[in-house]
């Protein structure tokens, strides 16, 4: 359909109507995360939830409030971890490449302005330049486009487009204007098909998690066979089950019970690894640097291979002039005052940006006719007036079409320019003729002659070398995954240092996994990738047992950041790109990166002492819980007595250790160097606690309060030793702390306030020597393991050393 001027008319408003009422409209495709329902089961309908949840309200019900105190530890960790998750939902399903919120069109005629969302099958979309593509079109009638696909594939170069070639949607248009008409909207454009695998949810890969994970899910077998254990040597100690109910006695049964259990979760550890993550995330947004989930702080610390987009990553986007090669011997007046006059006067893109500013403009000549530059000729061209009379056609174009004429000299002229183009460089050809031909005419003058090529290459960030020579000195591998000429990729490469800068040509791939995790093991540069590509690349080095950090800013690097270990995005990025990366460097400023190591080896060294204060009390509160319960000894504790001992030995002291500054450098093993000392100390603890029991038992002396308290304050004694251990070197932080925690031990034995609400009091002069000379052996042995784990070989090198 067209109008009175001949012109199409678009779609009528029927038309529209018809195919908004097929669903043949451009909106976004469902969510594939998560609902926030889904994320609140997740977090809230746990087993140690459910344990702990249970508990609360059992005591609660007993009217033992004092004793439920474990409750707003488990609160807490069900809100972390729902906030964090629903934050990760929203930036997912945000995700779009799609940057402007509006599109032109021709509908009924008329031209209109809608919302990108409103766009419907075969609507006439009107472009020019800076327009992104809001859909899949197909060109139409007489207009010319040069389109940037950057974003979708990488290459660096604009894409010419006439009448019935392809646009994609994301894609943004250089230069140029025409119309195009839809083929594809919503869920079946380009950019969703190719984003779609991105917006899947996942969490990053984080060794501290994992590690954690592993010992809950090895409590989550224990709590329960040990919680019957404890409840039956509880009930025997009543004598017997029947008198105890009959009696009332199994309340207090019920509240040893609970204690054993809550003792046995590390809830604490999750809590407080996600409070080590937000502040590492604080930290580094002072640095302009967003972490977009809390445990990417850790990751980049883990990473020994660094793999990275090149244009918008390594590059800034633009172009950068390289450098004049003169195909003449003897110099050629005017050539300089041509330059001038190009850069000032073509149509604003990179190239012609970078030609005004190497050839800034002294003097405005005078243009007696010019050529436009148009991506279907490859060439531009002025006739200049020149000082002595006459005038000087000069002609600006890609070298294959400004010297493909008859002059002598074009032959040697187009071997010397594909050098250049071989080598890496954007290559241009100035030529020029002084035939008196109209240079206003659409076509080349018919004999050119040759004076010189101008080279340009991509403008390279600051900072990028400098980052990557940190990398490499600190032994982690760099990769160059780029959708550009292999050339041009192999050429950044040099300029960065890369020993390896023969770039592999990626269509050249075979699909044999065996062979590409070889070339990509064996080789560092590669051009031409298409984004599955760069995805199976990340891949093939993670089957290799790399942990892989990914670079980019376009499109074509959301499948790769997806499944890298660590996706980071430069402040450039497309909105997709950002929202599956789990790093974005606000400023684009490379020299963020070691900083985020820092970071990282804060966090995870930090983390692994933390680690082992918490799982030393899982394992002497599973083995205490498992030594009354063979031995039929009461348990020694009640529930707030060991919310009180947590918060000297453990809690506090933990928040403190998880924040101080550690630069030391990470070796794999985290979970095995904090068990290896976690398991013998818990087991030391807990003879010492049983032994001390035993006598109170065999002895029958002593009240169970007094034996409460004996055991309260061994166990006291020892965790403070055991934090001594985790905590060496000593500085003078570190003192302040152990000594705060000793008076703190004072202080709840001696002030009634805190002795009456824990129920303690110091332990008679006959059980006070046993105790401390208990505390004293367990102590002696926990030191034992702790220098016994200091001889344990690390593991195999992960990451930054």
């Amino acid at each position: 359909m067209t109008n009175s001027y001949g012109r199409p008319a678009g779609l009528t408003a029927e038309e529209v109507s018809q195919r908004v009422r097929d669903g043949m409209v451009n909106v976004m495709p469902d969510p594939t995360s998560r609902s926030l329902a889904a994320i609140v089961r997740a977090n809230v309908l746990t087993l140690f939830n459910g344990i702990v949840l249970s508990g609360f309200m059992l005591l609660l019900f007993l009217g033992q409030w004092q004793d439920a105190l474990f409750g707003l530890a488990a609160i807490g960790n069900a809100l972390i971890g729902v906030i964090q998750e629903y934050r990760a939902k929203r930036s997912l399903d945000r995700l779009t490449i799609i940057h402007a919120a509006t599109a032109r069109v021709v509908r009924d005629g008329h031209n209109q302005e809608i919302p990108a969302t409103g766009l419907v099958m075969d609507d006439l979309l009107l472009l020019g330049a800076g327009d992104q593509l809001p859909a899949d079109a197909v060109v139409i009638g007489d207009g010319s486009l040069e389109v940037d696909e950057s974003l979708l594939t990488g290459e660096s170069a604009p894409v010419p487009k006439r009448s019935g070639d392809l646009l994609l949607s994301g894609s943004l248009v250089f230069a140029g204007s025409g119309s195009a008409r839809l083929i594809r909207v919503g869920r079946e454009t380009f950019a969703n098909r190719l984003t779609a695998d991105a917006k899947r949810f996942s969490l990053v890969t984080s060794e501290i998690r994992r590690g954690i994970d592993k010992v809950l899910g090895v409590v989550a077998w224990i709590v329960l066979p040990v919680t019957l254990l404890v409840l039956n040597s509880q009930f025997v100690q009543q004598d017997g089950w029947e008198a105890a109910l009959a009696s009332g006695d199994w309340r207090q049964s019920a509240v040893s019970t609970v204690a054993s259990t809550i003792a046995m979760i590390p809830l604490g550890l999750v809590l407080l690894t996600s409070v080590a993550f937000a502040v590492g995330a604080v930290r580094l947004a002072r640095q302009k640097v967003l972490i977009q989930e809390l445990a990417a702080v850790e990751v980049l610390a883990r990473v020994d291979v660094l793999c990275l987009d090149k244009t918008g990553t390594l590059t800034d986007g633009q172009m950068a002039f390289d450098a004049v090669h003169h195909l003449r011997d003897d110099a050629m007046d005017g050539w300089s005052e041509a330059l001038e006059w190009f850069g000032a006067n073509q149509p604003a893109n990179a190239t012609s940006r970078s030609v005004g500013e190497a050839f800034p403009l002294k003097r405005e000549p005078y243009a007696l006719a010019s050529v436009p530059f148009d991506s279907a000729r490859k060439w531009s061209s002025v006739t200049l007036e020149k000082s002595q009379g006459g005038s000087c056609t000069w002609v600006l174009g890609a070298p294959e079409v400004v010297l493909a004429g008859g002059h002598p000299g074009c032959s040697s002229a187009r071997q010397r320019a594909e050098r250049l183009i071989s080598s890496g460089f954007r290559t241009m050809a100035l030529s020029r003729s002084i035939l008196d031909t109209d240079g206003s005419q659409i076509r080349l003058p018919p004999d050119c002659e040759p004076v010189l090529l101008l080279t340009f290459r991509e403008s390279m960030r600051q900072d990028a070398p400098r980052t990557l020579a940190y990398f490499r000195e600190e032994g982690v591998a760099i990769k160059i995954l780029s959708g550009d000429d292999p050339r041009t990729v192999g050429l950044l490469a040099g300029k960065l240092g890369l020993e390896d800068t023969g770039a592999i040509d990626a269509s050249t791939l075979p699909e044999d996994r065996a062979v590409l995790e070889r070339l990509i093991e064996e080789h560092s540069v590669f051009g031409r990738v298409s984004p599955k590509q760069k995805r199976e690349l990340v891949l093939a080095l993670q089957r290799r047992g790399h942990t892989i950090a990914m670079t980019g800013d376009g499109v074509n690097d959301t499948l790769a950041l997806k499944v890298a270990d660590l996706g980071i995005a430069m402040d450039s990025a497309a909105p997709a790109t950002k929202a599956v990366a789990r790093i974005v460097l606000l400023d684009g400023k490379f020299s963020r990166l070691p900083a985020v190591v820092a970071e990282g080896r804060r966090v995870i060294n930090n983390m692994e002492r933390v680690s082992m204060l918490f799982l030393s009390k899982t394992a002497y509160a599973v083995a205490i819980s498992v030594f009354c319960g063979t031995l039929l000894l009461p348990f020694p504790f009640l529930p707030r007595q060991l919310s009180a001992v947590d918060g000297l030995t453990i809690g506090l002291p933990a928040f403190f250790l998880a924040l101080l500054p550690n630069s030391r450098g990470y070796t794999r093993g985290f979970l095995r160097r904090s068990l290896s000392f976690a398991v013998p100390a818990g087991l030391a603890t807990a003879a010492g606690v049983t032994a001390l029991n035993y006598y109170v038992e065999a002895t029958g002396n002593f009240s169970i309060d007094q034996a409460r308290s004996a055991s309260t304050m061994a166990l006291t004694l020892i965790g403070s030793w055991i934090l001594a251990v985790i905590a060496r070197p000593l500085d003078a932080r570190k003192t302040a702390v152990l000594v705060s925690m000793y008076i703190g031990t004072i202080s709840v034995f001696s002030f009634p306030l805190l002795s009456d609400f824990f129920r303690l009091d110091w332990p008679p002069g006959d059980l006070l020597p046993v105790t401390l000379v208990v505390a004293v052996a367990s102590s002696a042995a926990v030191e034992i393991a702790g220098r016994l784990r200091r001889r344990i070989p690390p593991g195999p090198k992960s990451g930054v050393p």
